[in-house]
C-alpha cells in the first residue's frame, strides 16, 4: 500500500498493536534504527520484530534501508498531514508508557 492511500482505518488497524505501538514510538523518538536496536529496547525475539515491522511496512508508515545484512527502519518520510497529526499526539503519551532504553550501536551491526 503506498502512503497516498493510508486511511484512518489502516493508521490505527497498524498501531492497535501493543508491539507495533512501541516500534513506532521508538522510531519517532529516535529516527533510524537497526533492526538489532529494536530487538534489544523491546526485549523480544528478532522473528516477531521483524513480523511486526513488515505489518507497519504493509501499511505503509515504516520504511526500510538494507546495509550489508543489516536492515534499518524509519518512520515514512512522506506521510500524509493528518497521520503525522496523530502520531506526533500519540507519542506524548506513548512515550509514558514505554520507557525502553535504546543502547545504540548494537554490536551486531557495528
Amino acid at each position: 500500500m503506498a502512503a497516498n492511500t493510508l486511511t484512518p482505518v489502516t493508521l490505527c488497524k497498524a498501531l492497535a498493536d501493543d508491539t507495533r505501538l512501541r516500534l513506532a514510538v521508538l522510531l519517532f523518538r529516535y529516527g533510524e534504527l537497526c533492526v538489532c536496536d529494536l530487538v534489544e529496547a523491546l526485549q523480544l525475539p528478532q522473528p516477531t520484530v521483524s513480523r511486526h515491522l513488515a505489518q507497519l511496512r504493509s501499511a505503509a508508515l515504516v520504511t526500510d534501508r538494507r546495509e550489508g545484512q543489516w536492515v534499518h527502519y524509519r518512520l515514512a518520510e512522506k506521510l500524509p498531514g493528518w497521520a503525522i497529526a496523530v502520531l506526533t499526539e500519540l507519542m506524548t503519551p506513548a512515550s509514558t508508557l514505554y520507557r525502553a532504553e535504546l543502547k545504540r550501536g548494537a554490536a551486531c551491526c557495528m
